[in-house]
């Protein structure tokens, strides 16, 4: 993604898209080292998409979408916190490695449904509220860069969750 990208939810979405790619390479992998690191790979993807989401974008929409929908992605990001954490402490040859990688799975396809699938989704209703997505491009593209850089040189700490 480059500042090109006009509209914020452009960004979130191409996220979800890289993202579903990485689920999809792991499902089809058979080496656990490599399930390993692709499973790391989805946990600092996701970090990074959370925390731009929780910092940038939804503050944005505070007040002016459907308050219900705001609160269940906060929630919703904390479920999938808290499985991250799990699986970035684990050994790809846990009992229950693949299983949890698979719950994740299910948790970020129902939070992409609501945010951009869905009628009435997230994204639409941004888009309803006259929210200026455009002015949220720079901050997003800027803060992913940093968060990436941080997580190629000391990696990203432990997911912070919101509610819980």
């Amino acid at each position: 993604m480059k500042s090109s990208d006009t509209d914020a939810t452009h960004i979130l979405t191409a996220d979800h898209r890289a993202v579903e790619k990485l689920f999809a390479q792991f499902e089809r992998e058979d080496s656990r080292a490599d399930k390993g690191k692709i499973a790391n790979q989805i946990c600092t993807e996701l970090k990074i998409h959370a925390q731009l989401e929780e910092e940038i974008f939804y503050p944005a929409l505070e007040g002016k979408i459907d308050d219900d929908l705001l609160k269940e992605a906060y929630v919703e990001h904390d479920g999938a916190k808290m499985l991250i954490n799990e699986i970035v402490a684990a050994d790809a040859d846990d009992e229950f490695f693949d299983a949890k990688v698979t719950v994740l799975k299910e948790e970020i396809e129902h939070h992409v449904k609501e945010e951009e699938k869905q009628h009435g989704n997230m994204f639409q209703q941004a888009r309803a509220a006259a929210i200026d997505l455009h002015a949220l491009v720079e901050r997003m593209l800027t803060r992913k860069k940093e968060l990436q850089a941080l997580a190629d040189t000391k990696g990203l700490p432990p997911a912070q969750t919101t509610t819980m």
